[in-house]
């Protein structure tokens, strides 16, 4: 209805002068929507204030690096615990000893293989050094299943912790495990680790096992230091 042609100059436009030639009483929001100018440039709301919407601020370079970061490493996980679905029960054994021992437990590889053994059920079962001088004993359960670990497999891996004289446990399964198994292991005294299925490819992807860098990138930023004068 009206343009700005410079600077302190309002002057109506030949749409307004095709309106007021009708001499109307009052125009509503409803007579302004007719006119596709209106729509183009003004967004009536409930409250019959008008204004343009508010851009959505523009991501950072570094925070696209991050999403794209966390992207790649959730689809690395999802591969890993696919890769891991297909090997054998041997292969996983000798995964979770990796795995232990790039977090510095069991010692060396000779010691943990001997200390863990297979459990019969397609996981492992035995005890691995805290540290590399045995001052104290882990004992270790792992489960490579698809189905949910409850807490029947939880209180029974707390009645080996005596018979394997370890004072901790981790419980180690390629799944996930329900509400009552993890309730019942922060509830008891004995400190028993649960790692679920993205928590072992996390920690799989941390200590560099199964994995292999494919690409490195360096963000650098300005060194105040170096531009200071005396």
């Amino acid at each position: 209805m009206i343009e700005y042609p410079r600077r302190g100059c309002l002057r109506i436009t030949p749409r307004g002068s095709e309106v007021l030639a009708k001499n109307p009483t009052v125009l509503t929001t409803e007579d302004l929507a007719k006119f596709p100018e209106y729509e183009a440039n003004w967004h009536p709301h409930d409250n019959d204030t008008y204004a343009s919407p508010s851009p959505a601020p523009e991501e950072t370079p570094e925070e696209r690096i991050e999403e794209a970061f966390a992207e790649l490493k959730n689809a690395l996980v999802s591969n890993l615990l696919d890769q891991i679905s297909k090997m054998s029960s041997a292969f996983f054994e000798r995964l979770v000893v990796d795995v232990l021992l790039a977090m510095g437990y069991g010692g060396s590889l000779k010691d943990a293989g001997k200390a863990i053994g297979r459990s019969g059920d397609g996981g492992i079962d035995g005890t691995i050094n805290e540290d590399k001088l045995g001052l104290d004993v882990i004992y270790i359960q792992a489960k490579r299943w698809e189905a949910t670990v409850g807490r029947p497999e939880i209180q029974k891996c707390m009645g080996a912790l005596a018979g394997k004289r370890a004072k901790k446990g981790v419980f180690i399964t390629t799944s996930n495990y329900s509400n009552d198994a993890c309730t019942y292991a922060d509830s008891i005294d004995a400190k028993i680790v649960l790692v679920d299925g993205k928590q072992l490819a996390e920690l799989m992807i941390e200590h560099g096992v199964g994995v292999s860098q494919q690409d490195a990138y360096i963000v650098k930023k300005i060194d105040a230091d170096y531009f200071t004068e005396e």
